[in-house]
């Protein structure tokens, strides 16, 4: 028997979280079983604690997208006992059974071995987010995006995707400018390596004129919303911008102008459905090029018992840098 944070639903549609007791034949089916050593805490993860924000299908539910752990037992030859793993993604977590839970088990294709020198803490540190921040500065740098050009700027960026891309751009060697609505978080982002701090009112409402200034060469972008639209037009000649999120609500106020007339792009990026080379490619760049001593100092640990409080926190939009859990606490 093991421990697992269950989510459970009442006839009356009532959602409740707590701490229970289960085998390994309540697990899924799947290729292959992980001891899970670290979890962390997503939006999606709030959502999914709570009433479920249509992502959950049924109930009882372990929720988690993310996990890093150890396999136990495989079906698979690509994975052997002993073998570090991190799963994001897939929709683990939300329709599938996730990494709430000492154990997990999943399919094969859903794993990427763990890059030498990067351990399951760290990578938890890293999670979603961080996976995410790397595709999206992957994503720019493909589209000629390169240190010197001019500032790149990140939205969001106390957040927990906006804080590692702050920290992964600062460490390649850009100028990062910041956009955040707290005030108080600014030495937290210069530690981090933002040397601009953009309050957020300034980029809050659109305009009426299509083209600003040419202020950014790039754009890592979690809000959306009309903050998007405003950014599109303030986007140097051939700027590209990483669409990550939406916190600033889903619809683009925007012109086509910035496209046409200065070639900018606009690069969504999904975590969720990731092939499998570009996963590899990420976890590979992350283990290299991210500063773990920075990742370290946004760390908030936590353990299964913690994490009904910290969902809700979550959803307010209280919760600073990366939630690590330690599923064995």
């Amino acid at each position: 028997m093991f421990k697992a944070l269950m989510v459970e639903k009442t006839e009356d549609g009532e959602t409740s979280a707590s701490l229970r007791e289960i085998g390994l034949d309540d697990l899924p089916e799947g290729d292959v079983t992980v001891a899970v050593e670290y979890s962390t805490l997503n939006y999606k993860d709030g959502l999914c604690l709570g009433p479920g924000g249509g992502l959950v299908r049924t109930y009882p539910h372990v929720p988690g997208v993310d996990f890093a752990g150890t396999v136990e037992s495989s079906s698979d030859a690509r994975f052997k006992p002993g073998d570090k793993v991190v799963l994001t993604g897939w929709r683990v977590g939300e329709v599938r059974w996730g990494g709430y839970a000492q154990k997990a088990r999943v399919k094969a294709d859903w794993l990427v071995p763990l890059p030498e020198g990067l351990g399951t803490r760290a990578a938890m540190a890293v999670g979603t987010a961080g996976f995410t921040a790397m595709l999206a500065v992957m994503a720019l740098e493909d589209h000629g995006l390169v240190p010197g050009k001019g500032p790149v700027l990140v939205t969001g960026a106390a957040g927990g995707v906006g804080s590692v891309a702050t920290a992964l751009l600062a460490a390649l060697g850009y100028e990062v400018a910041a956009v955040t609505g707290r005030p108080e978080q600014e030495d937290y982002l210069r530690g981090l390596g933002a040397t601009q701090i953009v309050p957020r009112a300034d980029l809050a409402e659109t305009v009426k004129r299509p083209l600003e200034s040419e202020t950014w060469a790039g754009c890592v972008d979690a809000v959306g919303g009309a903050m998007l639209a405003r950014v599109l037009g303030q986007m140097m000649y051939g700027g590209s911008v990483s669409a990550v999120g939406l916190a600033g609500g889903a619809q683009l106020p925007a012109s086509v102008v910035p496209f046409l007339l200065r070639g900018v792009n606009l690069l969504g990026i999904d975590s969720v459905m990731q092939p499998f080379e570009n996963r590899q490619r990420a976890w590979t760049r992350i283990a290299l090029d991210l500063p773990m001593e920075k990742l370290e100092a946004m760390v908030h640990p936590a353990g299964l018992g913690d994490l009904p409080d910290l969902g809700a926190q979550i959803l307010k939009g209280q919760i600073k840098g990366r939630v690590v859990v330690d599923v064995n606490a």
